[in-house]
């Protein structure tokens, strides 16, 4: 934390060559913490939260584990310790898995990546000609059992946006959506139409975006309103202040601006009369 050799030397002394440390911290937290320098361990006292000990551990550079820290809280415990866990088991998971996938998404020229995860032993069998109607074949499948065991837990989950997060990513959404597997049955609907009727079933799914603003363009979209040819400046000075108090009270809906936006030879007759 000091030392010069250190690769992440945050302390800095101040104009008398005094070192101001544990700002933000607890008299208590930082007194049971002075054990460590003592004895090697922390041992925590009942009331002392363990998350305020994880922080305090992390400024001064002590290792949060098992052989530092003594608790009667083992569920706290266990809790920071599982995190730390999850953060390094999705960044696994995440150059292994996950990456390659998004990869080949970027390659396509898409900007955003939806993924699905299944077990090993999932299997997806559509029918060509009735696939499911809700846009899941724009969806990449993973199948891991590991990874589907790993996202089965809320927890590990908001681990998992957080490293998302830390290597750049945006528009982050992970939780657990019906996927069809495989078809069910068929169902003869009035005038011969089949509808396909599939099995569902509760999956993970990760969706990220690598751009800042998904789905916008950078451009700016200037609407084109018709205006009344008039001769008259005087007329048209009214008529102008008119639309303008129009435009601030009835803004046009979107089916009006499609209207006044599509091509003249597209237009009703009626839109031109005044």
């Amino acid at each position: 934390m000091f030392g010069p050799g250190r690769e992440y030397n945050f302390t800095r002394p101040n104009e008398k060559g005094e070192y101001e440390i544990a700002e933000g911290i607890s008299a208590t937290v930082f007194r049971t913490v002075l054990d460590y320098y003592k004895t090697g361990i922390i041992n925590c006292p009942d009331g002392i939260s363990i998350p305020d000990l994880r922080d305090t551990c992390d400024y001064l550079c002590i290792n949060f584990d098992f052989n530092t820290i003594r608790c009667q809280d083992l569920s706290a415990l266990l809790h920071e310790l599982s995190n730390d866990g999850a953060h390094k088991q999705f960044d696994h998971y995440l150059e292994e898995l996950i990456l390659p996938i998004m990869v080949g998404c970027a390659k396509k020229g898409e900007r955003e990546c939806h993924i699905v995860v299944l077990t090993d032993e999932d299997s997806v069998d559509w029918d060509e000609d009735h696939p499911p109607p809700m846009g899941e074949e724009y969806s990449q499948i993973l199948y891991s059992s590991k990874l589907y065991r790993f996202f089965k837990y809320i927890e590990n989950r908001d681990v998992a946006k957080t490293v998302l997060k830390e290597r750049g990513l945006k528009n982050i959404r992970i939780g657990i959506e019906g996927y069809p597997t495989c078809k069910e049955k068929i169902k003869r609907r009035p005038g011969g139409r089949s509808e396909v009727i599939y099995n569902y079933v509760q999956r993970p799914f990760i969706q990220m975006s690598w751009e800042k603003e998904e789905g916008k363009s950078r451009h700016v979209d200037f609407q084109c309103v018709r205006s009344k040819s008039l001769t008259n400046l005087v007329a048209a000075g009214e008529d102008v202040l008119e639309d303008q108090e129009i435009l601030m009270h009835h803004p046009p809906q979107v089916d009006e601006l499609d209207r006044l936006n599509a091509p003249l030879s597209q237009m009703a007759s009626s839109d031109f009369q005044d």
